[in-house]
């Protein structure tokens, strides 16, 4: 990102700072201190005449969506989930539109975020654990009537090999404009034109329906350790519920999966197996959803390029450590597709 853009997103404007203040009747913030461990959203620890409090601006969700998924914290707190329900502002809204911003409030909650590969295989295991209880108790939200009805099938979009290379080759033309270009840039070249051979070598290996197997229900959408908060062995806060959305209960586990253990360019398929196994413990899901539910989530990384897209069709260089290690264990991932296979089933 630019330093202007830095600073747009690290500080809130004076008059905002005060409109928010007297919108969810804060009182004097004494103290502020922006959060870095966010990537999409912005967030801020206040410290207030009532307490500490975690302040989060919302940049990539409607307001009705977002006030929507906060609608059901509540619920999922009464129901055992470690949750921390929003605080509504004086007028009553779980959200508040502010100098263009879209913001909530929360307590603090405290913890400390511990990425996959740091956690016991006991704490692998409980977070499948609570992520199987997450999905039943979203399913009770549901027949209070708090989310809408769950339609009868989903739809996953398989992305075709001609046109993960149309995308790849606009990427190309891009970096070709730019001459030499940085590090980064010479990088990015060089896995756009190994991500090409990739697709034509496996591109029989693509899921081949539209229509994913096994159940689907309510779920969080971006479970990963920036939003969860653990304390020794116990997980406290599961954090950032903007992207609450129905899908095939096996993506969400094996996204989870990946993003937790997926780290330094290979996974931890110890912690993997046991992430799995707890997590079928406590709700059920088919072998076979979860193979079909892995192949998907590998062909996705074989044909999107979304940091990228960041980087240069937004300017926001915020991902350019992610694409880089991303791109790492795609390689190591298709190299053994067999092993991590069997290290999920294994769960």
């Amino acid at each position: 990102m630019t330093e202007a853009t830095v600073t747009e997103r690290t500080e809130i404007p004076g008059s905002v700072l005060a409109e928010l203040t007297s919108a969810f009747g804060l009182g004097e913030v004494r103290e502020r201190r922006y959060l870095a461990d966010g990537l999409m959203n912005a967030n801020w620890k206040l410290d207030a005449p009532g307490g500490a409090f975690a302040l989060k601006r919302v940049t990539d969700v409607s307001l009705d969506r977002l006030g929507r998924n906060l609608g059901v914290l509540a619920s999922l707190a009464a129901d055992g989930v470690p949750v921390s329900a929003p605080i509504a502002t004086v007028s009553g809204s779980l959200v508040s539109e502010v100098g263009g911003g879209i913001w909530c409030l929360f307590p603090w909650a405290a913890g400390a975020h511990v990425r996959g590969v740091d956690l016991s295989l006991s704490q692998a295991a409980s977070l499948g654990e609570h992520l199987g209880r997450l999905h039943e108790r979203l399913g009770r939200v549901c027949d209070q009537g708090l989310l809408p009805a769950v339609p009868e099938t989903v739809v996953a979009d398989v992305t075709t090999p001609e046109r993960a290379v149309e995308k790849a080759d606009r990427l190309s033309s891009v970096l070709a404009g730019k001459g030499t270009g940085s590090a980064f840039e010479l990088a990015a070249a060089v896995a756009l034109d190994r991500r090409r051979v990739l697709i034509a070598k496996h591109a029989d290996r693509r899921p081949q329906s539209a229509i994913p197997v096994g159940g689907h229900g309510w779920t969080h959408g971006d479970v990963q350790y920036r939003n969860l908060l653990w304390d020794g062995e116990e997980l406290v806060a599961i954090l950032d519920w903007d992207r609450v959305g129905v899908r095939p209960y096996a993506e969400e586990v094996v996204r989870t999966a990946q993003v937790q253990f997926g780290v330094d360019g290979v996974f931890d398929l110890a912690r993997v197996s046991a992430f799995v196994r707890g997590y079928r413990s406590v709700a059920p899901l088919e072998a076979s959803a979860l193979a079909d539910g892995l192949r998907r989530l590998w062909w996705k990384r074989m044909t999107d390029y979304w940091q990228l897209e960041f980087h240069y069709d937004r300017g926001d260089h915020s991902f350019d450590e992610l694409f880089t290690a991303d791109e790492a264990l795609l390689h190591w991932w298709t190299d053994r597709l067999g092993q991590v296979e069997d290290a999920f089933a294994e769960g």
